[in-house]
């Protein structure tokens, strides 16, 4: 058995209403560990990040108390993924007992090893990504991330002494050029690195919205955070849970966070005698108007209305067929709905309906026995192991395109080796081949698209009538072509993706 599989998102900063940004990366997750649950142990954690300054001015502007503000803004979060069909193994908040504790146990083992130490911060702080930065940093005086306006801070910190991985990191990019992707962020976190790196103030003492310290001030929201990973699966209480999942296979972030990530985040685990994370994986922003989407920037699309008008399923497929995982792209609406209407209504959707119409019409939904070998099956034989591949790569776009050759194929194979013909001259085995090619083709479909597809490929899987599980192994449900059992009863239902005629405005 391949080695447990571990996925995480980002945890997301809880300072207002979540965004399709936000879905978009755990809908990334969620099609890794669904691919990865059908043959090993898998553990995807999500959850929400709800320390901070940032918090405390929302909650503070709102008239809440802090707690109160996070306390209702998470059923927004979870309601988010419930909406996509997202199914995580764990939501931590960092608020939780079982994260604060060992948050800080961590300060407490690394302040007794050295590697945290007192001194004096001074320079300049962004409140909106709760960052500090060097003066040659920032942009016309301003944070170089969101634009906003930047603070000068000056204050007792307790400090993490980052600068003595220096070295140590640079060696371990350079040996793992894969360890960081895509290739344009390895590079801009090598530049990073080149430049030298200042130890990090891992406290504050301006506020108290925070894992407090012993002895006054609380932990820097960012080391907080960063340990969610390792505190949700049983760091320094779960010995055997815990190396069951770390290191992790995949960490995805925004592309923005990279560098707490894949510099701050492996020194920590250093610090702490474990060993980084496999991949980092960066992906691109979603972007209206040429700018990120954002809170920050007021110009975050509702992720729940576009679940709504386009179908949650739909809106999954559009995120990862779109644009390679890594690049940026533009969100419109006629985007979403031209790939609605032309890929899942025309393509797939049409190509169910006819197949089923024509099994009803010529031999009573019943699905006929298999006549000899498959012309058709023998050309998809390798596409389970390709897919497969190409969504542990990250590359979602080319599994799709790939998905997608199986598609045009069957439809191809209705419009070439016409069944009504072959009804009507009485060539019934010919007739009977290429029906079983079209349910086992759809059946076949219904497993690869699952991942990205849930709740449709499973009402696709009722409609062909198939009794077991849908997200079984692949290496059985699709060793072979010809796999759907003879004598199957189908049962044909409403279109999977009935087309848009018109795209409601906003």
């Amino acid at each position: 058995m391949d080695r447990a599989y571990y996925v995480t998102t980002p945890i997301y900063y809880i300072s207002g209403n979540p965004h399709i940004g936000h879905a978009y990366t755990t809908i990334v997750a969620d099609v890794l560990a669904r691919t990865s649950r059908t043959f090993r142990p898998t553990f995807f954690l999500t959850g929400t990040d709800e320390h901070g300054q940032k918090v405390a001015n929302a909650a503070a502007a709102a008239g809440k108390s802090p707690q109160e503000w996070c306390d209702e803004l998470v059923p927004r979060w979870k309601a988010l993924f419930a909406a996509y069909h997202i199914e995580y193994d764990d939501f931590i908040r960092t608020t939780e007992t079982r994260h604060v504790e060992k948050v800080q146990r961590v300060f407490e083992h690394l302040r007794e090893s050295g590697d945290v130490y007192r001194g004096k911060y001074e320079g300049w702080y962004c409140v909106d990504d709760e960052t500090f930065w060097l003066e040659s940093k920032l942009v016309d005086g301003r944070c170089p991330t969101c634009g906003r306006a930047v603070q000068w801070i000056s204050e007792e910190d307790w400090f993490f002494r980052l600068s003595a991985y220096r070295d140590r990191l640079l060696e371990y990019f350079e040996h793992n050029r894969d360890w960081v992707q895509p290739r344009s962020v390895y590079n801009e976190m090598m530049v990073f690195l080149r430049e030298g790196l200042d130890d990090l103030s891992i406290s504050r003492t301006s506020f108290d919205w925070g894992v407090p310290i012993p002895g006054g001030g609380v932990i820097y929201v960012w080391l907080d955070a960063l340990l969610n990973y390792i505190t949700a699966i049983g760091w320094s209480e779960d010995e055997a849970r815990f190396r069951t999942y770390w290191p992790a296979s995949v960490q995805l972030v925004g592309k923005e966070i990279a560098r707490f990530h894949t510099i701050i985040w492996p020194a920590i685990l250093w610090a702490l005698s474990e060993t980084a994370p496999e991949v980092v994986f960066a992906h691109g922003w979603i972007t209206v108007d040429g700018q990120k989407m954002s809170k920050s920037l007021d110009n975050a699309v509702d992720p729940f209305s576009l679940a709504d008008r386009f179908g949650a399923d739909a809106m999954r497929y559009f995120l990862l067929r779109e644009a390679p995982l890594g690049s940026d792209f533009s969100y419109s609406e006629e985007k979403i709905a031209q790939r609605r209407n032309s890929e899942l209504a025309n393509d797939l959707g049409n190509l169910l309906q006819r197949t089923l119409a024509m099994l009803q019409r010529y031999r009573d939904g019943i699905v006929p026995g298999r006549k000899g070998s498959s012309a058709l099956g023998g050309r998809f034989e390798p596409l389970p192991a390709i897919v497969r591949a190409r969504i542990f790569a990250l590359r979602f776009r080319e599994a799709l395109e790939g998905i997608w050759e199986l598609v045009t194929a069957l439809n191809r194979a209705i419009d070439e080796r016409k069944p009504w013909e072959l009804h009507k001259q009485n060539r019934a085995d010919e007739l009977d081949a290429v029906l079983y090619d079209l349910c086992e083709g759809l059946r076949w479909l219904a497993i690869l698209l699952h991942p990205f597809m849930p709740e449709r490929m499973s009402e696709m899987w009722r409609q062909l009538g198939t009794p077991e599980r849908i997200d079984e192994d692949w290496s059985s449900s699709l060793r072979a072509w010809g796999g759907l059992a003879p004598l199957t009863q189908t049962a044909p239902a409403a279109p999977l993706f009935p087309k848009l005629d018109t795209i409601a405005q906003t």
